[in-house]
């Protein structure tokens, strides 16, 4: 199956939950997501200000906004934001965090039940969230709420992973508790294949022009039980059964103390795609 297909079919496992069963899902998982899940570096989120000359006289439509993850530092550019999240517990935690910038204006609601009357924005941004939106409905909604040459702008933080002798040694635990959460090591050139793919997604609806992208590897180490919780916020721990989730992080918690001691290095690529608005 080519790159864009698996993409799509795996984007189509996320969309195709209610939007009711979508703004739930994280629930469970919003205060160890807020806690441990990274934040955008600075590095990226300076080059898609310069390359959308974003300033502080700009509006932003945030879609997706979570617990204000990039929110934040966004803000930091005093432009008005409205970010819209369907989440009621990540709405508070988005709350809480944007307390100090008056230009952030949290709203609890999805995309799809979003409506900006008159208003245009100059960028539409996603971090970590535009698959969870059907592409038929995210696509024409964002280009609907920008300006004529507004931006979509798309980050990306894939998943951290340890380093690939420690992955292979964990993949036996998986295999015995749960079988559907094995995956192989994503080398680099399998991230950028995602990532490219994700980026022709955004080119197939013909709404967008001018497609531009960046990614920069990150090097992280976390407190074993940090990175454990880390684990327990993407979507595929959520699905576990408890009683098999928590055997599971037992089992890979005393195998990590083995390999690594207190702490365990970790890797993940952090990305942007931006286009703008035909």
């Amino acid at each position: 199956m080519d790159p864009v297909a698996e993409i799509k079919k795996a984007i189509a496992t996320y969309a195709d939950r209610s939007v009711e069963q979508r703004s739930r899902w994280y629930s469970p998982a919003a205060e160890a997501y807020a806690a441990t899940r990274p934040s955008y570096p600075q590095q990226l989120v300076n080059a898609v200000v310069a390359r959308s000359g974003l300033t502080a006289a700009s509006t932003m439509l945030e879609v997706g906004c979570g617990p204000g993850t990039a929110t934040v530092s966004f803000a930091e550019l005093g432009c008005r934001i409205v970010a819209i999240e369907p989440n009621p517990q990540f709405c508070l935690l988005a709350e809480e965090i944007c307390q100090q910038y008056p230009n952030v204006e949290v709203v609890k609601t999805s995309l799809e039940e979003w409506e900006p009357q008159q208003e245009r924005f100059d960028a539409v941004l996603a971090a970590t969230s535009f698959h969870w939106i059907p592409p038929e409905i995210a696509y024409p909604k964002a280009a609907g709420s920008l300006r004529e040459n507004g931006w979509l702008i798309l980050l990306w933080n894939k998943e951290l992973q340890p380093p690939l002798a420690t992955h292979e040694a964990l993949r036996e635990i998986y295999r015995r508790h749960a079988p559907e959460l094995e995956r192989p090591y994503e080398d680099a050139a399998t991230v950028a294949g995602i990532l490219t793919a994700m980026g022709q997604l955004v080119m197939e609806s013909q709404l967008f022009h001018g497609a531009q992208q960046g990614q920069w590897l990150v090097e992280s180490l976390l407190n074993i039980d940090d990175y454990l919780t880390l684990l327990t916020t993407y979507s595929p721990f959520l699905a576990l059964d408890p009683d098999v989730q928590a055997a599971l992080t037992s089992d890979l918690k005393r195998a990590l103390q083995q390999i690594h001691g207190d702490t365990v290095p970790l890797t993940y690529t952090t990305a942007y795609q931006m286009a703008q608005r035909v």
